[in-house]
């Protein structure tokens, strides 16, 4: 017998994507002065990017709750977690952005986590229309 373990469906792993989305929009909203000295990362550009994070939070939430998530709404949220990925490290590859060791550490976790979170996403949406 074959445990394939359980899969989560699409619209739990949206809830936690939204979440983890809206704590880090606020985190670089409020304290983007803070992390921006610890992280030698542009202060400006930490608080415009939890401005972005915020009603793209809300557009996964509104998603999370539709027991069908439309196929083009996925790939809205697949792409978009994928750019956010690429610019999280081509930022400082090309030397736009030139942050420091714990810099490097935060932008590579999180992208580590969005890549996760896109992974997770077109896997749930591959399975679920597999299913219908």
């Amino acid at each position: 017998m074959t445990n394939h373990g359980r899969r989560f469906s699409l619209q739990t792993i949206l809830v936690f994507d939204a979440a983890t989305c809206a704590a880090m929009g606020m985190l670089l909203v409020f304290a983007s002065g803070p992390i921006a000295g610890l992280t030698a990362i542009p202060g400006s550009l930490l608080f415009l990017a939890g401005l972005l994070l915020l009603p793209i939070a809300v557009f996964m939430a509104v998603f999370a709750r539709i027991a069908n998530v439309p196929a083009w709404a996925v790939q809205v949220i697949v792409a978009g977690n994928l750019l956010w990925v690429l610019g999280s490290v081509l930022l400082p590859v090309t030397g736009l952005i030139a942050p420091n060791g714990l810099g490097w550490l935060f932008l590579m976790v999180q992208a580590a986590i969005v890549a996760l979170f896109a992974g997770l996403e077109w896997a749930a949406r591959q399975h679920s229309a597999a299913t219908v």
